[in-house]
C-alpha cells in the first residue's frame, strides 16, 4: 500500500494536495484497495459551497457504496470529469486520479489533517 508525501491525510481515507490556495482531493490507495473495483463515481457540481467533513461525493464499487468528504472548507472549482467516463482510473492511480479541486477557504483546517507518518501510523492502528 503506498502513502505518498507531501500530502494530507483524512481518518476517513481522503488525501489533499495543496497548491497555493487549491486544495486537490482523492481518495487513498487504502481506500481504493478496501473498495475493490470502482464501477461509478457520482461527481459534485463545480461552484457548490463545500464545509469540511461534509460529502463531496459517492464512490461505488462492486463490494460497497463510499461516501467521500471533504478535508477541508471552500468552493468547488473543478471536477475530474474524466472519472465519470473512467472510474477505474482510482483504483490504478489513486494518487493521480483527483476528484475535486477546491479553492480553499480556510487554511488554518490544514492543521487537523495528518502527514505521511501519521496517517501511516493510523493505518497501522486499524
Amino acid at each position: 500500500m503506498i502513502v505518498k508525501e507531501g500530502l494530507y491525510y483524512t481518518k476517513k481515507h481522503e488525501w489533499l494536495k495543496v497548491e497555493g490556495n487549491t486544495g486537490i482531493v482523492g481518495i487513498t490507495d487504502y481506500a481504493q484497495e478496501e473498495l475493490g473495483d470502482i464501477a461509478y463515481i457520482d461527481l459534485p457540481e463545480k461552484g457548490k459551497e463545500i464545509k469540511k467533513s461534509e460529502e463531496i461525493c459517492e464512490i461505488e464499487s462492486v463490494k460497497a457504496v463510499s461516501e467521500v468528504y471533504s478535508p477541508v472548507s471552500g468552493k468547488i472549482i473543478d471536477i475530474n470529469t474524466e472519472l465519470g467516463d473512467k472510474p477505474e482510473k482510482v483504483n490504478e492511480a489513486p494518487y493521480d486520479a483527483w476528484i475535486v479541486k477546491i479553492e480553499l477557504s480556510n487554511k488554518e483546517e490544514i492543521k487537523d489533517l495528518m502527514d505521511k507518518k501519521k496517517y501511516e501510523d493510523y493505518l497501522k492502528s486499524l
